[in-house]
């Protein structure tokens, strides 16, 4: 999580807390995406568990999948499937993607990006890792509702921004301590996915410094920095 001032790191990373833009360093982001796909065994468990207890959700999708999508039809969120948030969890999701992934001085923040949009779309889709997801994030939500409450507020999004990232800071912590047990499984999740939506859009590639899917008239070679790096020889 980022503060306007510095910027939270996994140690494992080798990185620290520093003071510059608000902005995630860039093979952290990478570790972050690459990572979702790998915890999804462990989030499944915890799903599982929250079956074993009854405490979970209504299904939005107890019908089935449906048919495959159209896919020449530019498709809205919520035309394949009913979303899930309401209004006033779309308003903490917003708060949430910016304080994961906000504006600086060369990219725009997560919820300009409608990343927002793209977690509810995620967890209201009908298979079973998405399933675990809507669990996690659902519950992680109204968990951030009852702290505020706690603190005299009565929504999350009603605290001050401080005491917002104090909360914040406090799930990546128990993120870091242990991904599988809730409530750092949820801002482990949380994180990976609006750090994926981020940087799956056009401003986010830009951001990421990716260059592919461009038309080029000459291939030649690897740039020298790259080979350098890796130990290569110049061709």
């Amino acid at each position: 999580v980022k503060s306007p001032s510095s910027k939270f790191q996994d140690d494992e990373s080798g990185a620290r807390a520093t003071e510059g833009p608000s902005r995630i360093n860039r093979r952290v982001a990478l570790q972050w995406i690459s990572s979702a796909t790998a915890a999804i065994p462990l989030l499944e468990r915890e799903a599982s568990a929250a079956d074993k207890s009854g405490v979970r959700p209504p299904s939005v999708f107890a019908k089935g999948y449906g048919p495959d999508p159209d896919l020449i039809r530019k498709y809205k969120p919520g035309d394949l499937w009913p979303l899930t948030f309401t209004k006033d969890q779309r308003r903490l999701m917003i708060v949430l993607c910016d304080i994961i992934m906000p504006a600086d001085e060369v990219s725009p923040s997560a919820s300009s990006l409608n990343v927002h949009d793209f977690v509810d779309e995620w967890i209201s889709s009908p298979y079973p890792a998405q399933a675990s997801d809507r669990n996690i994030i659902l519950k992680g939500m109204a968990l951030l509702d009852e702290k505020a409450v706690r603190r005299g507020k009565p929504k999350f999004v009603s605290l001050k921004p401080k005491d917002q990232l104090v909360i914040c800071e406090d799930l990546a912590r128990k993120a870091k301590a242990d991904v599988r047990r809730f409530p750092g499984s949820f801002f482990y999740r949380l994180r990976n996915l609006v750090a994926g939506g981020y940087y799956t859009t056009p401003a986010g590639t830009k951001d990421i410094g990716y260059r592919g899917n461009v038309p080029q008239a000459e291939w030649n070679g690897p740039p020298a920095e790259v080979l350098k790096k890796l130990n290569l020889p110049p061709q």
